[in-house]
This record gives C-alpha cells, structure tokens and sequence, in this order.
C-alpha cells in the first residue's frame, strides 16, 4: 500500500489518512444509482468477501450522535453499541441529521473526516483483518487500511457490536 497521490479522488477521509501519514490504498467502483445496499454494492464491484468491507453507521445514544463501524455481512447491535459507550439504548440517528453532522451523504459516509468529531465504535472484528476497507467519503470508493489506522485516527474503542446474519 502507498500514500494516496494528490488528484481528483481527495475527500475529507483521504486528506485525514495523508495527513496523519498512513498508508492507504483507494479503490474506486462503477456506483449503481439504483443501489440501496451501498457495503454490498461495494463488495461485490470489488470483489471482496461481505467480512472485510464494513459500513458506518451513525446512531443516538444517550450522550448525542455516535459512530459504529461494522462489516457489512451483519447489522448494529444497538444494544452492545449503547454498552461499549457507557450507556444503556442506541437508536439509529435520521439520515438528514447524519449528513448535516457528518458532511457526508448516506452510502458514502466514512468514519474519517467528518465535520464533527463522534465517539467511534469499531467492531473488534476489524482487528482480524490486516487490511479492511471502508468508505472513502462518497459513493463509488473505498479505502483501504490497516484497521489500527481507522482506530488511532477516530480514538475508536473496538467492541463486538456486530450482529452477523440477518
């Protein structure tokens, strides 16, 4: 992996991962603007198992607006993601709320360079992986790190939030 090349592909995350000088690679894909499973599509184009693409999530716990970074082959434990912050229920935050928060838009939201710094949640599943991917900041990319990368970046606490199956 190298550092990303200056150019057209630059998003808030990416400029995040160059700056802390970490290495990343960035692979783009063909979106489908009929997509409604962003991880899946992702996966798939790229060939990759559903276990090391994970999606971020933005949830409401107690103490406001919260992160959770899990594979895209399950889904949130809202439950285990309130625990692992300290409080007691989650629910998942409106999607206008989550991209005025974050700077994003839903299905191109990365844990990385949003505008407002969240408590981040990855599962510990990541730390399985040498290298996981995760969105680059809009649809049609990834990036692709080393999981301690996306926890050092975000000060991330790493739980088993995931739900696998569905």
């Amino acid at each position: 992996m190298s550092k990303a090349k200056k150019g057209g592909q630059g998003t808030p995350a990416t400029v995040a991962l160059a700056k802390a000088q970490l290495d990343f690679t960035l692979h783009p894909y063909e979106h489908d603007a009929n997509a409604q499973a962003y991880g899946e599509e992702a996966a798939d184009a790229l060939g990759l198992p559903y276990d090391r693409i994970f999606k971020t999530l933005v949830a409401e716990v107690e103490s406001g607006l919260a992160v959770a970074v899990v594979p895209v082959a399950g889904k949130l434990d809202l439950k285990a993601f309130a625990a692992a912050l300290g409080g007691k229920r989650a629910a998942m935050a409106d999607a206008a709320k989550v991209e005025r928060v974050t700077g994003y838009v839903v299905g191109g939201i990365s844990p990385l360079g949003q505008r407002k710094r969240l408590p981040t949640v990855v599962d510990a599943s990541a730390l399985d992986f040498e290298t996981i991917y995760f969105s680059a900041g809009k649809r049609g990319l990834q990036i692709e790190t080393a999981p301690k990368n996306l926890v050092e970046l975000t000060s991330a606490a790493t739980a088993s939030i995931a739900k696998t199956g569905y």
